[in-house]
């Protein structure tokens, strides 16, 4: 009698483990938000990198917060939402994982039907 008791609660302990590892704080960017958010500040960062940063007459760091806010503002989120969010992918990696594979393997696909349709 007791041995069913014991393994009841493993599963309930194992359960709960496991939800909670996936469960994401309100106050946090669901995955699929977060990676569209975080696609376009990459974006915006090699854009800086790439071609702001040789104009000399720019601050590259000022026009790169102009581009992150704009980034920010046309998906209805807040710098501070973002970096909050960024902070916990970056502190659970296997969600942080999930993320960026995510965000490659949408990217892989995009560039193939980019690439299929002559573009």
């Amino acid at each position: 009698m007791r041995r069913p008791t014991v393994l009841w609660l493993l599963l309930v302990l194992i359960m709960q483990s496991c939800g909670s590892s996936t469960s994401i704080p309100s106050n946090v960017l669901k995955p699929a938000r977060m990676q569209v958010v975080l696609w376009d500040v990459l974006r915006a960062d090699a854009f800086t990198n790439d071609f702001i940063k040789k104009d000399s007459s720019k601050n590259a760091v000022t026009e790169n917060v102009k581009l992150q806010q704009k980034i920010f503002s046309a998906n209805g989120v807040t710098r501070e939402q973002f970096y909050r969010s960024f902070e916990y992918y970056k502190t659970n990696a296997p969600l942080f994982k999930a993320l960026l594979d995510s965000m490659i393997s949408t990217a892989n696909r995009n560039r193939s039907t980019t690439h299929i349709l002559g573009k």
